[in-house]
């Protein structure tokens, strides 16, 4: 089977909870077959994350970090299931890779579900405004592929992993939660940049 359908990786996607790219690595790799896919995923230990991902995680760290010699700092909360985990290299390794990406990428949310409504709103009467003239079912999907990259630039889960692009913070949160054998979650963060505007 030559190429694999977004539409196809989103199934499996949803099915799993496991990252885009694993997804489609799996798919590839059973040609297309979703049921097989999903047995690659959970015999590498991805689409258990899933299960994981609805427990309760009170643990974690907050962590902070200090670049560009005092210009730039970034306070982040991250919780896991026990203490355990959260004193563990891997754990801590993980949260320094996420202030380094939060210093780096400047998200504004966590999740998409954190955009407010109207900013999404004037974000969407932008899009639609640089499509105009083309027929409503055309403009509604180029609209919905701008938010979707609008979501990628400003919420942290979406965004590119600066150390690996090839996956999101998403997908390496999912790959964590597989290694660790628990349920974590990004609570929140605070960027600061000496001078900005805070209006």
């Amino acid at each position: 089977m030559s190429e694999i359908s977004a539409t196809l990786v989103k199934e499996l996607r949803e099915k799993t909870n496991a990252g885009m790219m694993d997804c489609k690595k799996a798919l590839t790799e059973a040609g297309g077959d979703l049921t097989a896919a999903e047995e690659i995923l959970r015999k590498k230990g991805i689409a258990s994350a899933g299960k994981k991902a609805s427990r309760e995680a009170k643990e974690g760290t907050i962590a902070s970090y200090i670049h560009l010699a005092g210009k730039v700092g970034v306070l982040v909360e991250i919780n896991c299931e026990t203490d355990f985990v959260a004193k563990n290299e891997i754990f801590r390794d993980f949260v320094k890779d996420v202030t380094l990406h939060i210093a780096a990428s400047h998200p504004l949310y966590v999740t998409r579900e954190q955009v407010p409504a109207d900013l999404l709103a004037r974000e969407r009467d932008i899009a639609a405004a640089q499509v105009q003239g083309k027929p409503a079912n055309i403009v509604e999907k180029i609209v919905d592929g701008k938010i979707d990259k609008f979501y990628g630039t400003v919420c942290l889960l979406e965004q590119p992993f600066i150390k690996n692009p090839e996956i999101t913070l998403k997908d390496l949160v999912s790959s964590k939660i597989a290694e660790l054998g628990e349920n974590i979650i990004i609570r929140r963060f605070t960027r600061y940049t000496v001078g900005e505007d805070l209006a």
